[in-house]
């Protein structure tokens, strides 16, 4: 049990490299943490650093998840332990112990997260996040949309309880991350993709 506790504690360090503060920092942009809405993620990036600063902002989260669940499925196929993984990653980008526990909102390391935890639940999930976010051009709506359909598409996809449970735990947690664009949605306020 304890390789799996160092994996685990692995997992949430690996998860504290916040992408977008080092990605603007290598590329002489300005911290994403004192910009726009102050959230170290693709979205914000995007608007004050490029799509180049963005598209690698948004893949190297992806990967945060992606490699934390590969890491982990190396030693156990317990799917409790990979729930844990998955969670401890996905806590350690919203809560970086290497940034001052000030991380991002957790969309694109869900995303690696589900992709690779059960591959048909983290395409379902995108296709919501792309169908919404084209539709409406906001990215909170659609990464709010996709978080509360996730645990539908995870017991329907696998029927796994620490799955569902997890997906329950990220939604809400997405949720209390987006709060602010919650009341900026409902007051007509939120940020449109692609808007300067």
């Amino acid at each position: 049990m304890w390789l799996e506790s160092l994996f685990i504690i692995i997992a949430y360090l690996l998860g504290s490299f916040s992408s977008a503060v080092i990605v603007c920092h290598v590329m002489g942009y300005e911290d994403p943490r004192t910009l726009g809405s102050g959230n170290p993620g693709a979205t914000n990036v995007l608007r004050h650093g490029g799509k180049k600063a963005a598209i690698i902002t948004l893949v190297l989260d992806i990967l945060k998840g992606v490699v934390a669940i590969l890491m982990t499925k190396f030693i156990t196929d317990s799917a409790l332990i990979l729930a844990l993984s998955a969670l401890a990653v996905f806590l350690g980008h919203l809560y970086p112990v290497f940034f001052n526990f000030k991380g991002g909102k957790g969309v694109a390391t869900a995303l690696g997260i589900l992709v690779t935890l059960a591959w048909s639940v983290g395409l379902a999930a995108l296709a919501t996040w792309l169908i919404i976010a084209f539709s409406f051009r906001y990215s909170s709506l659609a990464a709010l949309t996709t978080a509360m359909l996730t645990p539908v598409y995870m017991f329907y996809f696998t029927g796994v309880l620490e799955y569902i449970l997890l997906a329950t735990i990220i939604a809400i947690l997405m949720l209390w991350r987006h709060r602010r664009n919650i009341r900026n949605l409902l007051n007509g306020t939120e940020g449109k993709i692609g808007a300067t």
